[in-house]
C-alpha cells in the first residue's frame, strides 16, 4: 500500500484523477479496455469532476458502481445519478458505458444476482477489475461492507444486499471482488477520517477497510485524514 498526503481535501481529489486518469490510458492501451467501479461521496465527485478537465480514452472506459442504496431512482441519494451526471456526456461516456446497479429489482437478492452475472460476463468470475475506487467511513467501513454486517461474511459471492445502514439497505460488491481487483484506488480526506484511515494503514483486520488486500493499493488523502499517521507518512508529498 502506498500513500499520498495532499494539504488539501481539493489538492487530494486532483491527485487521484490524475492518477486514475493515467492507469486508465495504461489499461487501454494493454487490454483496449479499462474497467472502474466507482464509490459515492462528495470528494469522489470532486476526483471525477477534475477527471473530466483531463484528455482520457474515454472509449474504452467502462464504469460499475461499487455500492448503491436502495431508494428510487429519483433519490438525490443515488450514487448513479451523480455518476450519471458527472461523467455521461458527448466529450465523455456513452450512457451504455455505465452499468448501474440495479437496486430497484425485485426480489433485492436477483438484482445482485443480475449484476454478478454482469460482472462474470464482462470480467471473469471472479470477476477482475482494473480500478475498484473506494472511500474510508468514519467507523473504517468501505463499500457497503459495515461493521457487524452479516455481509462482511460473504465470500462465495460477488454481489450482496447489507443489512439497514444509516436507515437504508444496500447493494455491494464484496470482498472477493475488491480483492481480486488490478488496482484499489483509496480517496479519504476529513479530520472525522483520521482513526480509521490508521486503521487501514495498519491493516487492522478487526474493521471492514483493514480486510482490503494491500497489494497493488493507493490511498490519497488530505492533511486532516492523515494526522494520525506516523510522522514520516503524514508530511504532504
Amino acid at each position: 500500500m502506498r500513500i499520498h498526503v495532499s494539504e488539501t481535501t481539493e489538492l487530494a481529489a486532483t491527485r487521484a484523477a490524475e492518477w486514475l486518469r493515467t492507469e486508465i490510458g495504461r489499461a487501454v492501451a494493454q487490454r483496449e479496455r479499462c474497467l472502474v467501479a466507482l464509490s459515492g461521496g462528495r470528494t469522489p465527485w470532486r476526483m471525477l469532476h477534475e477527471l473530466r478537465q483531463l484528455r482520457v480514452h474515454w472509449h474504452g472506459v467502462e464504469l460499475y458502481q461499487v455500492d448503491e442504496r436502495v431508494v428510487s431512482a429519483n433519490d438525490e441519494r443515488r450514487n448513479a445519478r451523480q455518476i450519471a451526471d458527472l461523467m455521461i456526456a458527448p466529450d465523455a461516456l456513452a450512457a451504455a458505458q455505465f452499468h448501474p446497479m440495479p437496486v430497484e429489482r425485485e426480489p433485492l437478492a436477483a438484482g445482485a444476482e443480475d449484476y454478478a452475472a454482469l460482472l462474470a460476463e464482462r470480467a471473469g468470475s471472479p470477476p477482475v477489475l482494473d480500478v475498484v475506487q473506494l472511500g474510508l467511513g468514519a467507523d473504517a467501513h468501505t463499500a457497503s461492507l459495515v461493521p457487524g454486517d452479516a455481509l462482511l461474511g460473504v465470500h462465495d459471492r460477488d454481489v450482496g444486499i447489507s443489512g439497514l445502514y444509516q436507515g437504508v439497505l444496500r447493494m455491494s460488491l464484496t470482498f472477493r471482488v475488491l480483492n481480486a481487483a488490478r488496482h484499489r484506488l483509496w480517496l479519504v480526506t476529513g479530520a472525522d477520517k483520521v482513526k480509521a484511515l490508521r486503521q487501514l494503514w495498519d491493516g487492522d483486520a478487526s474493521v471492514p477497510a483493514g480486510r482490503v488486500a494491500r497489494e497493488a493499493s493507493i490511498v490519497f488523502a488530505d492533511a486532516a485524514a492523515a494526522a494520525g499517521l506516523p510522522p514520516e507518512l503524514r508530511s504532504p508529498h
